[in-house]
């Protein structure tokens, strides 16, 4: 399993888009992807909870070998679409690092009532959905932890910008 730090956002992000997998990156990828500086140690996204959806998403990670992060070692944890339609989020560690799996986010709902707050752009060279920056500010807002708050200063100043030169 990947290590803090060790997160490899290119090779998540193109399994994803390889597999077909319909999703919406949020978070600090897509703060990233929308100008921010900030570091981020994983990758989140919304995805579809589409019975065809899940069974993509299942077959795009399961040669990962996803497990629960900061679960102890040996529980009985099975990545498959019967836990996933059973689930809704989940905060894995694969072996290409951390990925949280969101089937609804606070301020923003599941995939279909997220999508059109969404862009297609260029993500570490694969072209996917990207949470607006307009909404990002809001998902962060509803989060309401330290580290999201923290984050609203600079895509406040973000969003200021590209208002400006529009």
């Amino acid at each position: 399993m990947s290590e803090i730090g060790e997160t490899k956002f290119d090779q998540i992000v193109e399994r994803l888009l390889a597999g077909g997998v319909d999703f919406i990156v949020v978070g600090g990828l897509a703060a990233a992807a929308h100008g921010s500086a900030r570091a981020t140690l994983d990758v989140d996204i919304v995805y579809a909870r589409t019975r065809q959806n899940i069974r993509k998403l299942v077959s795009a990670l399961g040669p990962l070998q996803p497990y629960l992060r900061g679960a102890p070692p040996g529980l009985p944890f099975k990545f498959d679409e019967r836990t996933v339609r059973l689930g809704l989020n989940f905060t894995l560690q694969t072996r290409l690092g951390w990925l949280d799996l969101l089937g609804e986010v606070a301020g923003g709902g599941d995939f279909f009532r997220l999508l059109p707050f969404s862009e297609q752009m260029e993500v570490f060279g694969g072209v996917c959905r990207v949470v607006t920056l307009e909404k990002l500010i809001q998902l962060k807002r509803a989060a309401g932890r330290p580290k999201d708050l923290e984050a609203l200063a600079e895509l406040q100043a973000l969003l200021e910008e590209r208002r400006r030169l529009e």
